[in-house]
């Protein structure tokens, strides 16, 4: 181990020239950083393809890289990206513009009339879901990842893109049929790890996607909500042709639906191997009444769910993953909160991975590996709010949604969605595990970095209508 100099954090260059550690932390981020924090502490830079990465993992010392928008950029990264995974390029783009438009439809009356639009969309792909049932003894069977994904990103779809009015040419089955394929490459396609039949196939997905997407938000009749529409009219102010166009609804495509099914996925999971948090959740969600939640805007009445609430919290702990990275493009003196600072270099890069810590941190959460669905709530069954480390009181202690300038502007959408999905999955169905001893599967430790992680495998289950509704 070298440093570069006294003032910047230690330096683990890895054995392999150039590369660095650049495989071991596409393999195993997760792992990888961890053996660092342990040999280096809160703060070190590592080598990875070429770049010189300062990784911090001491979240009270977070902000000082969220709030700081003059020396980090988090823009280029962003850029280099959306160039690598959807072929995209946006040189007239105004993130801030977007962000507020997104807001805008996001938001208040309009994000109602979305979350009504959205609990319809389930309601009907719920009933279809049920129909190949010949009488209500009769199980069906599916990989609860399948079943929850399917479901979560066609309702999604229909919602937002408004498949079923495009001329009746996109059936958002086959829009999810083709995301998917995409979706198992995007790692590699970011890490540019593609062997030369994968890179075929995604060129050929890739293609695939833009054509079905092609009609999507395009004038009133497409069906597509306001908020494409004008995202659609954003882009062509800004003077991107339709090429582009349907390239930058795959990247909405993907920012607003790769990470909802998985997240309702490991939620079921945890309360399907969990008995005692599935009775908690059933109860609290018994207490709804029936006629309250069939009128499809009443999902006020859903708002409050304290013992849910936790238990999807607690189960964004334990699976989202994403990194928080910037660039440094002006040198910065980086002061960690007990006191100590750092010199960053520009051209470098810094990145936060609070799945690290504060998510797995045995200081911050007892047994982290354990899905408690009271661990956000307080004795008294009010919201907990109070975690500490070293003895101080945090403001980050699980950071799903990102931080600051960029933290996800869908957020009330996403939990809205899955809430809706859970509630009328448990209401409306039998669902049980094929194997009453079967326990959820690892994680796909390739996924570490890019939102919520996937599973390595799936779930077997089998579910049919429930009598009592």
């Amino acid at each position: 181990m070298t440093s570069r100099s006294e003032k910047e954090p230690p330096l683990d260059k890895g054995v392999i020239p150039w590369l660095g550690h650049a495989l071991e932390f596409g393999r195993d981020a997760a792992k990888f950083l961890n053996r660092m924090k342990v040999k280096h502490g809160d703060i070190f830079t590592v080598r990875v393809a070429g770049r010189y990465v300062t990784v911090l993992l001491d979240p009270s010392s977070y902000d000082a890289v969220i709030e700081d928008s003059v020396s980090l950029d988090f823009t280029r990264y962003a850029q280099v990206l959306m160039d690598r995974i959807f072929s995209l390029q946006l040189p007239h783009h105004n993130p801030a513009v977007e962000k507020a438009l997104t807001k805008q439809h996001f938001e208040g009356g309009s994000l109602s009339c979305l979350s009504s639009t959205m609990h319809c969309h389930l309601q009907s792909l719920l009933l279809q879901a049920q129909r190949p049932c010949h009488n209500q003894t009769d199980w069906n069977t599916d990989g609860l990842f399948s079943f929850c994904y399917s479901l979560l990103f066609r309702a999604g779809y229909l919602t937002l893109f408004g498949g079923e009015q495009n001329n009746n040419r996109t059936d958002p089955t086959d829009v999810y049929e083709e995301y998917r394929k995409f979706d198992n490459l995007l790692t590699k396609m970011a890490r540019t790890t593609l062997k030369p039949e994968e890179k075929r196939t995604a060129q050929s997905v890739r293609g695939r996607l833009w054509e079905l997407l092609a009609p999507a938000g395009l004038g009133e009749g497409s069906g597509s909500s306001p908020w494409l529409r004008d995202y659609r009219h954003l882009l062509q102010e800004e003077g991107a042709d339709e090429e582009t166009q349907r390239r930058a609804l795959l990247l909405q495509l993907w920012a607003t639906q790769g990470n909802v099914g998985p997240a309702a996925f490991w939620l079921l999971g945890f309360l399907l191997t969990n008995p005692e948090a599935m009775r908690a959740v059933r109860r609290e969600f018994s207490s709804i009444s029936e006629q309250d939640s069939a009128k499809c805007p009443l999902l006020d009445r859903l708002q409050h769910t304290p013992v849910f609430d936790s238990a999807l919290e607690e189960t964004l702990r334990l699976s989202a993953a994403p990194f928080i990275t910037r660039e440094v493009v002006q040198e910065k003196t980086l002061q960690m909160a007990n006191g100590q600072e750092y010199q960053l270099r520009r051209g470098d890069r810094v990145c936060l991975f609070p799945f690290i810590s504060p998510q797995m941190d045995p200081e911050i959460h007892q047994e982290p590996q354990r899905f408690k669905y009271e661990r956000f709530l307080n004795k008294d069954g009010s919201v907990k709010k109070d975690f500490f480390k070293g003895g101080r009181r945090l403001k980050y202690y699980t950071m799903p949604w990102g931080a600051g300038t960029n933290g996800c502007v869908g957020k009330r959408f996403a939990i809205n969605s899955i809430r809706q999905f859970v509630y009328l999955v448990l209401s409306h169905l039998e669902l049980e595990r094929c194997d009453s001893e079967a326990q959820m599967p690892e994680v796909n430790s390739s996924r570490y970095g890019f939102g919520m992680l996937q599973p390595e495998g799936d779930l077997a289950i089998r579910y049919k209508p429930r009598h009592s509704h």
